[in-house]
């Protein structure tokens, strides 16, 4: 007699391919979501979904700040309120000289005919936490797409650039700060307008500009700002500050070290830019989607040339066929009989008859109005 646990005790497969399974199954959403972002929709479900629980977990320490916000001495909140009238005066004089700078750059590109630069629009928002992960640099904002936050977008203070935003959620979204090893910005030293990329690094602290050679003219304390040439950051944001250059014989290009103008680390409210970058079409995009055009017309037209021969025959046969047929009411002798052929038009210019050819059209009718003759002699008599 056979012994066979019961129901509640099945094991089914075993460990091995059930980790098999997984491990599979893993991977395969690992390469599906990487190559094909199979799961952006499920990745943001669940960040709307798990939104109220984060808000609820950082109740606690929005109450602590706030109690440690109401325990600020009042020297503080005057000496804090001192420098943001000071800092007032100043900004509001350089809105005065912007705003006429602004008024002269119009009216020279309008005399150069130019195109205006594209605008920018400001979302502010707040960090809310840092991520999990310790080998990058990434926190996350309190907006999202339902504030219209875009994938891509610059994050900057009143000091300047801080990070991109590297990933959006309904409710929020990730940025990606400058020192993370990934980030790449493209830079131009305001001194003398040379052009590089500027990166992150492994230890978050410093950054590394890249790519400048050794013969170029790069001096420590040399301010770097965007070029603006990749259409995501607008030109002449702060980024960093050179710290030192270290040229080698062996190398080709220059090691500048430098150190990120803006607090990445120590800030809380920060600002998203829209940049509405006005750019014409790329001449050699536009030209290769002409031809595709113009390929895709002449395979349809071919597709369509051997569809009208035939259309044009299958008339062509019925025609034909019509034309053999008798008419309604006709007698066969009538229907088989040829019929005449018309005379060709003359081409000249029809002439007035002559008084001959006249005066014969008129004989030949009144030889044939004449009485008929008689039948016979004997029927006469």
């Amino acid at each position: 007699m056979e012994y066979s646990p019961p129901p509640l005790f099945k094991q089914g497969p075993s460990a091995l391919a059930r980790l098999i399974f997984f491990v599979v199954l893993a991977i395969a959403l690992l390469i599906s979501d990487a190559r094909f972002s199979t799961l952006e929709i499920v990745r943001g479900m669940l960040g709307a979904g798990l939104y109220p629980l984060q808000r609820a977990a950082l109740v606690p320490r929005d109450i602590f700040m706030g109690a440690a916000d109401l325990a600020v001495t009042s020297a503080t909140l005057r000496s804090e309120n001192a420098k943001l009238a000071d800092k007032n005066l100043e900004l509001s004089v350089k809105a005065g000289d912007a705003a006429q700078l602004a008024i002269e750059n119009a009216h020279l590109r309008a005399l150069l005919n130019l195109q205006s630069r594209a605008s920018t629009e400001e979302t502010p928002a707040e960090i809310q936490y840092d991520t999990r992960d310790p080998f990058t640099q990434k926190v996350v904002i309190g907006k999202g797409s339902q504030q219209n936050i875009q994938d891509g977008a610059p994050v900057v203070t009143e000091d300047g650039v801080i990070g991109q935003v590297t990933r959006v959620f309904p409710l929020q979204s990730e940025v990606t700060l400058l020192t993370d090893k990934d980030q790449a910005v493209p830079v131009q030293i305001a001194r003398t307008g040379l052009r590089s990329v500027i990166y992150g690094t492994p230890k978050g602290d410093t950054l590394d500009l890249r790519f400048v050679p050794i013969s170029a003219d790069v001096q420590a304390g040399d301010e770097l700002v965007t070029s603006g040439l990749d259409g995501i950051y607008p030109p002449g944001l702060p980024v960093a500050k050179v710290l030192r250059v270290d040229k080698q014989a062996d190398t080709a290009f220059a090691r500048v070290v430098c150190l990120p103008i803006a607090a990445v680390r120590g800030t809380r409210q920060l600002l998203v830019l829209h940049y509405n970058l006005n750019v014409p079409p790329n001449p050699i995009e536009v030209e290769a989607a002409a031809a595709a055009k113009e390929a895709k017309e002449n395979k349809g037209k071919k597709k369509a040339a051997p569809k009208a021969a035939a259309a044009a025959g299958a008339s062509g046969a019925s025609a034909v066929a019509g034309a053999s047929a008798p008419a309604p009411g006709s007698t066969p002798a009538a229907a088989a009989a040829p019929a005449p052929a018309a005379k060709p038009a003359q081409a000249s210019t029809p002439k007035a008859a002559t008084p001959k050819a006249a005066s014969g059209a008129a004989a030949k009718p009144s030889k044939k109005a004449q009485a008929p003759k008689p039948a016979s002699s004997g029927a006469a008599q």
